[in-house]
Parts: C-alpha cells; structure tokens; sequence
C-alpha cells in the first residue's frame, strides 16, 4: 500500500510540477493528461486507465537483397492503395444509409448512377496510374474494409451481367475480384504492415 501511495504521490508531484512550469512555459500543454479512475482493492487505492490495444510484431529479418526490396515494395504499394480500400468502405457505409430510404428501383437506380460518376469524376485519373500489382492489392484490401469482396459489390449494385464483365476483364489481367483477404493464411504479411500503417510505424 506505502509503494502505491508513493507512485500515487509522485505521479501528482510531477501533474503539478509540469502545471507550475506551463504556466510560464508555453511549450507544456496541461490538456495532454487525463484524469485516472480510482478503484479500491483490499484497502488499497489504485489508479488505473484503459490504454489502446498495441501490437508487436517482430522485426523483418530477410536473407536476401532482394526479399528486403520485395518487402520495401509491398509497404510502398499499400501506402498507395489503402486509402482507397478505407474511402470504399466509407462511401459504401453512406451509400447504404441512404439507400435504405429510397422508395423505388428507379430512384435506387439513379442513386447507384450518381455516386459512381461522382466517384469516377474525383478518382478516376489516379485509379488508372495503379500497376496491376496495385489493382490486386486494392481488390483484397476493398473486402478487408467492406466485408465483401469487390464482385459481390458490384453484383449487388450493377448487377450480375456487369459483375462477370468485370471479372472477366479482371481476368485478362491476371486479377480476380472474388479475392478473399486472409488475415490468418496468405496476407498475414499484408496484414501486419496495415496495422504498423494504422499506428504510424512505418
């Protein structure tokens, strides 16, 4: 109980320290502490605060020049089309909101119309500078964000006749758009350096 009290007392020392220095210091901003919960277990009173879940991953190791340069790739790539895969889960969470409310087909129709011009008149230019590397990743990262894989959007919004145009130019192209993201398989790799994007790390 002494040593909790003690930490207690020193984290309070230093909150009140940092508040006397700020107020001739306008570098110290007293808005980055927060105020700790309390809770009392067997007489003793604890501290405590719900941190953000942090996670570690070891540090690649390559054995050649040339896997250090694929995995620098793949990094490069995903930096690109992640924000993507993110807007597409984005304008596809307000699409539903509004789709609910329309009444008919038709004006379900116009509104499908409408987004995808608005879509194609901001992003078109860039989509079309992606590799085929690129388009691969951004098709697995869209079901990664959205839950669905990119042929069942557009099945679901184009309908079926356009979905398996697509596929099948996808196809010509060495892609697919029924491509799954695997977490725990194949894109574990993939996945870990999202979540290193995510956090800033790299």
């Amino acid at each position: 109980m002494t040593r909790i009290i003690t930490i207690a007392a020193g984290f309070f020392l230093c909150l009140n320290s940092v508040y006397s220095q700020e107020l001739h210091d306008d570098t110290l901003n007293i808005r980055h502490f927060e105020i700790l919960k309390q809770m009392i277990k067997d007489g003793d009173t604890l501290l405590h605060s719900t941190i953000d879940e942090v996670q570690v991953y070891p540090v690649p190791r390559f054995t050649s020049r040339r896997d250090m340069r694929r995995y620098e790739r793949l990094v490069y790539n995903l930096k690109i089309v992640y924000p993507y895969a993110l807007l597409a889960a984005e304008k596809l969470d307000e699409m539903n909101q509004e789709f609910i409310n329309l009444k008919t087909e038709r004006e379900r129709k116009e509104f499908v119309k409408n987004v995808e011009q608005e879509l194609m008149d901001e992003f078109e230019n860039e989509l079309k500078s992606l590799t085929i590397t690129q388009g691969r990743l951004l098709i697995k990262l869209i079901d990664r964000e959205t839950g669905n894989t990119s042929y069942e959007l557009l099945r679901e919004l184009r309908g079926s006749f356009s979905a398996f145009f697509w596929q099948a130019i996808a196809r010509l192209f060495g892609s697919n758009l029924k491509s799954r993201f695997d977490a725990e398989g194949e894109d574990k790799l993939i996945d870990q350096i999202l979540h290193l994007i995510d956090t800033g790390q790299i």
